[in-house]
């Protein structure tokens, strides 16, 4: 993990929401090794060749995990939030059962795609 994430966790004051970003960081880093990260509006900006991938980001009550380039990706009604298909969004909830698998196959798809 690099600093600006590790501190960003560190900061969390929930174990779920620690855990959870723990293993989505693990998940883009093993996708996209060549990754980097900034700080920006105080949530990580993780980032492919200097254009936005995924960006991390906790509220009080869920973690949300935004996924950029994505419109050709194909997921259950409901996965991820409505919005703009190149965006695609996950809110995660405390108790909320996660589906790493299908997140990190998300991950691997568009860290592959041109123009990401």
């Amino acid at each position: 993990m690099s600093d600006v994430v590790t501190d960003y966790i560190q900061n969390l004051k929930q174990t779920w929401q620690v855990e959870i970003c723990q293993k989505i960081d693990q998940i883009v880093r093993e996708a996209l090794p060549e990754v980097t990260v900034r700080l920006q509006y105080g949530k990580p900006h993780y980032l492919k060749d200097g254009k936005y991938a995924y960006v991390l980001s906790s509220a009080k009550e869920w973690i949300t995990f935004t996924i950029f380039n994505a419109a050709a990706l194909e997921a259950p009604e409901g996965f991820f939030e409505a919005g703009d298909p190149e965006r695609k969004t996950i809110k995660i909830r405390s108790g909320q059962p996660v589906d790493y698998d299908r997140l990190a196959h998300f991950v691997q798809q568009t860290a592959h795609t041109p123009g990401a």
